[in-house]
């Protein structure tokens, strides 16, 4: 897939959706340079930058991981994981730092799809975050965020429809 270069933003944003279903294709190690390129571009307080990631492409740390969350039929099909931690070594507002860990997460996504690859955030894994750290061998200052699946999506998971709620249902009012 050559990816969607003439795509205007706003297209992007509202045509990307949650993959869920991965072809058995791994994805290229330039595709995930690029992405942690974009998550390291994402705003954070003070420039604090307070993300780390662990890079996962090997199956059977990934079956394993898919073991922690309800979630495990989307982990299991992914060619690729990235952890995302917060480095609570760097953190100086726990909120704003995990505000900017979502912006970063966000990046990833828009660029996973501008590349032509899918993409899903799981969140639900934080219900077992304590035995994702043990298995995964991660440091007491490092904290699990979340995990991204990341994969070639076959044509009909890209083309789903999604719906949003109308523009004026958001806007309490305007002063």
């Amino acid at each position: 897939m050559g990816g969607y270069k003439g795509m205007e933003l706003l297209e992007i944003i509202k045509s990307r959706r949650s993959i869920r279903n991965y072809k058995n294709k791994p994805v290229e190690e330039e595709n995930i340079t690029k992405i942690l390129e974009a998550a390291r571009w994402a705003p954070s307080g003070l420039n604090n930058q307070p993300w780390k990631f662990i890079i996962v492409q090997n199956s059977n740390t990934i079956k394993q991981i898919s073991k922690f969350t309800k979630y495990s039929y989307i982990i299991e099909k992914a060619p690729s994981l990235i952890v995302v931690l917060l480095d609570k070594n760097l953190s100086y507002n726990r909120e704003k730092d995990i505000q900017a860990i979502g912006a970063c997460i966000q990046n990833m996504l828009l660029m996973c799809h501008s590349l032509g690859l899918g993409a899903c955030w799981i969140g639900e894994i934080l219900n077992r975050k304590e035995e994702v750290e043990k298995f995964l061998g991660i440091p007491n200052h490092l904290e699990l965020m979340a995990v991204i699946t990341i994969g070639y999506p076959y044509e009909e998971d890209i083309k789903t429809s999604s719906n949003r709620k109308n523009l004026e249902e958001l806007i309490i009012k305007k002063i």
